[in-house]
Formats: C-alpha cells, sequence, structure tokens
C-alpha cells in the first residue's frame, strides 16, 4: 500500500504556545540516506560562518537568508543576514530531529523570529515551529495580511536548501562509492 503523500507545504493557525506567534510547517518529499543527513546536520558549515553559541547545546552560524520574490526569470529576491542557530542530531523513530531556529542580525526588532524544528524521515524533511512578527498585535495583523508570506518564503527557501544540501551529499557519497567515470 502506497502512503498518501504529504503536501508540498502547509501552513496552520493552530493556536500560539504563547500569545503572539504563529505556527509554521513545512514539509519536502526527499530520499533521504540517514547516515549522510546525520554527517551533513554535524558538520553545518554549508549554513554560512560558525559563532560562538548563544545557547548552550545549540551551534550559531551568521548567513543570509533568502525571501524570493518573484519566480521567473530574473528572479528578484531580498537577502537578510541572520543568525541561524541549529541544535545537534537527536535520534527519534525512523530519523532525526534537529532544533532550529534564526532571527535577523541586524534591526532584530523589525523581522520575526523562528523557534522550531527539522525532523529527518526516510522520504520526507519537516520544518516546524513558531515565528514571533514583529511589531506585537499590530505584526500579528499585518502577518495575517502580508507578511506572514515573507516568513513562509523564507522558511520555504531554508528548507530547500537543506534540501539541496541533503541532494549533494548523497551524490557525493554516491560518486565516491561509484569511483571515477569512464569517458
Amino acid at each position: 500500500m502506497t502512503p498518501t503523500p504529504l503536501p508540498r507545504t502547509t501552513f496552520d493557525r493552530r493556536p500560539a504556545v504563547e500569545t503572539g506567534t504563529v505556527h509554521l510547517r513545512l514539509t519536502r518529499p526527499l530520499a533521504i540516506d540517514l547516515d549522510a543527513a546525520r554527517r551533513l546536520l554535524d558538520a553545518p558549515e554549508w549554513l554560512g560562518a560558525a559563532m560562538g553559541p548563544e545557547q548552550p547545546g545549540m551551534r550559531r552560524f551568521v548567513t543570509d537568508l533568502v525571501l524570493p520574490l518573484r519566480a521567473g526569470r530574473p528572479q528578484t529576491i531580498f537577502r537578510k543576514a541572520a543568525y541561524v542557530d541549529l541544535g545537534a542530531p537527536q535520534a527519534i523513530d525512523s530519523g532525526l530531529r534537529v532544533a532550529i531556529g534564526w532571527r535577523s542580525s541586524t534591526l532584530a526588532p523589525l523581522f520575526p523570529v523562528f523557534a522550531g524544528r527539522l525532523e529527518v524521515r526516510p522520504g520526507t524533511l519537516i520544518l516546524e515551529g513558531w515565528y514571533a512578527p514583529p511589531g506585537g498585535e499590530a505584526g500579528r495583523i499585518l502577518d495575517r495580511a502580508f507578511l506572514g508570506v515573507a516568513a513562509r518564503g523564507t522558511a520555504r527557501w531554508l528548507l530547500d536548501r537543506v534540501c539541496a544540501e541533503m541532494t549533494a551529499e548523497r551524490g557525493a557519497a554516491r560518486d565516491a562509492a561509484e569511483g571515477p567515470q569512464p569517458r
């Protein structure tokens, strides 16, 4: 029996854990080698320049988060310098779980803050957590109107980046196992 495919992206308005937060859940189908995923998450230099940890048990990286604003060519994108915090991979039933969070590295009160987890499961990557729109109650109203698109778009880009890294890791492992190819 074939399992029902997960939606590419889901977003819901479950009750907030804290007042002023919005739930976010994104999924991506992906053939995943869990050992390769662990290696990638154990050494996440692909995220950017490493910094000292802000919180115990987390590793901090400075990177540019990207918000694609328009599809097509040329693609319009918005980049924002951010801190991305990543925990150590923890084994869970049939996969891995990693704490993840991000916030702007400059003008922080003007941008959302995210805290959640990345789950790596056979066939699926899941990014789930809560983000706090800037500006309190007014920010939540604006988030419903249009800022939520930016928060989801940035999270979607980051999840796609993780997918790309895992795909590249899988390709590198396959190439190493197969050896040089004849020309």
